[in-house]
């Protein structure tokens, strides 16, 4: 009988109670390539045959012969403890349910790798065809958790801002909270004021909709303090130094690091990681109208650290720059940041790489090592301070802007300077997005370095 309290699956995935019969559940042979001559020597002729003439001697997949048509097929990859190797089967396959034969030492990377496959985003549409299911024979629920926060960064990028502004990611984190039985707050429009926290305000008090900062707080006071960052622009227009069309065109990314915080957030609750965790999110949008700021202003911040605006397309900085202050003031043992904040690290990197910063080298080595372990990559950029005489002002403390000169690296100095000397922090510049579809990486949203982090904050503290 099928468990009812068993939260419902990811597409491409089922319980093995929820499946067809079994005499439909086709077989999934998967080798690694240097044993394929092996499995050939143990196959029937007509198999054998099979795979000759379709010219398949290395790696990919086929479909294999039965005597009333489909048998089964055969994937041949390089590893199967990577989980994109699994990733075009859902698609690949014809519809059905499947059962994978042969990777009983990584199970977890099939699931994982299977539901990314299988990820489509269908809010305002049909998925199209049905991808192939995976049976599962086994719980996964610790695989299954990471799942649903890298589907949960996907879900909130991908959701137009009409649709996800500062109110509704407020209340996307309020349910959160509430599902786990965390603690929740948000100081909204003019009370960011009365509540030091004026850079958000002056960044978000064009919009017609508020700007805030969400707040989340759960575990245990006697554990370690954790706190995570998110920026939460959710549409930048780049106020008035206004972008270009096609430099605006999928700005409703741009929440993509509170994305990444906020599900980061809900796994280490789903784990019950041993941590006290709070969660930052300063929500806004950067819109243009009468009260927008203008270049040129001077705002002040929680810091004390007085700001010279030199553009105003450099907003997210400056909305993280009161938010780490504010996680600062709690002295924990670590504070992590994820932001969409710089083209530069896109121009350096590409989109697949995040840009990593830290002051702490153990906490960025263990971020990268982990990141080769789980197939999520970050690669550790340089915090060069030298390069903070690009942000100098003549007017104010400094400028959130000023050069065209390693812009990436800049704008984590200036994150910098919002952080306690001697705090442990990293920061993570992430592209939040596919440019086309890819096995496991379907274009739109994409959680990047979430895997990885998770990763390295398990190892840390379990």
């Amino acid at each position: 009988m099928t468990d009812s309290t068993a939260p419902a699956l990811p597409a491409g995935l089922v319980r093995a109670a929820d499946a067809g019969a079994a005499d439909t559940i086709r077989t999934l042979h998967v080798i690694e390539r240097d044993g394929l001559a092996a499995w050939r020597a143990q196959q029937d002729a007509r198999t054998c045959a099979w795979l000759d003439a379709h010219g398949f001697t290395s790696g990919g997949w086929i479909a294999l012969p039965g005597d009333d048509g489909l048998a089964g097929a055969l994937l041949v990859v390089t590893d199967m403890r990577d989980p994109y190797a699994w990733a075009p089967m859902p698609v690949a396959l014809p519809p059905g349910d499947w059962r994978v034969h042969g990777a009983d030492a990584v199970a977890d990377a099939c699931v994982l790798g299977w539901g990314l496959g299988a990820y489509r985003f269908t809010r305002y549409r049909g998925a199209g065809r049905a991808p192939a299911r995976l049976v599962l024979d086994a719980p996964h629920t610790a695989t299954l958790d990471v799942l649903a926060a890298c589907n949960r960064v996907r879900d909130l990028v991908n959701t137009p801002t009409e649709d996800m502004g500062p109110d509704e990611l407020e209340a996307v984190a309020r349910d959160i909270a509430t599902a786990h039985g965390a603690t929740f707050d948000a100081v909204t429009g003019d009370a960011l004021l009365a509540g030091n926290l004026p850079a958000i305000h002056a960044v978000g008090r064009a919009s017609h909709r508020a700007p805030r900062l969400l707040q989340l707080d759960w575990g245990d006071t006697a554990h370690p303090k954790l706190v995570l960052v998110g920026k939460g622009v959710c549409f930048d227009t780049g106020g008035l130094d206004i972008k270009p069309a096609d430099g605006m065109r999928n700005m409703k990314k741009d929440m993509g690091g509170a994305a990444h915080a906020l599900a980061l957030a809900e796994l280490v609750m789903a784990r019950k990681l041993p941590v006290r965790l709070t969660l930052l999110i300063p929500a806004v949008e950067n819109a243009i109208g009468p009260n927008a700021l203008r270049p040129g202003e001077v705002i002040a911040t929680r810091k004390g650290i007085a700001v010279e605006i030199d553009n105003t397309d450099a907003e997210g900085r400056l909305v993280l720059g009161d938010a780490l202050t504010l996680a600062g003031e709690q002295s924990p043992d670590l504070i992590l940041d994820f932001a969409t904040l710089t083209g530069a690290a896109r121009i350096a990197l590409g989109p697949d790489l995040p840009a990593l910063y830290s002051n702490d080298d153990g906490v960025a080595e263990r971020w990268l090592q982990c990141g080769l372990e789980q197939q999520d990559p970050v690669w550790r950029m340089p915090l060069w301070r030298p390069y903070l005489r690009y942000l100098t002002s003549r007017v104010a403390d400094m400028a959130n802007a000023g050069s065209r000169m390693a812009g990436s690296v800049t704008a984590a100095l200036y994150l910098e300077r919002f952080v306690p000397e001697g705090q442990a922090w990293a920061h993570l510049d992430v592209y939040s997005w596919n440019d086309a579809d890819r096995p496991g990486k379907p274009a739109g949203g994409e959680a990047q370095g979430l895997r990885a982090v998770w990763a390295m904050l398990d190892a840390r503290y379990r």
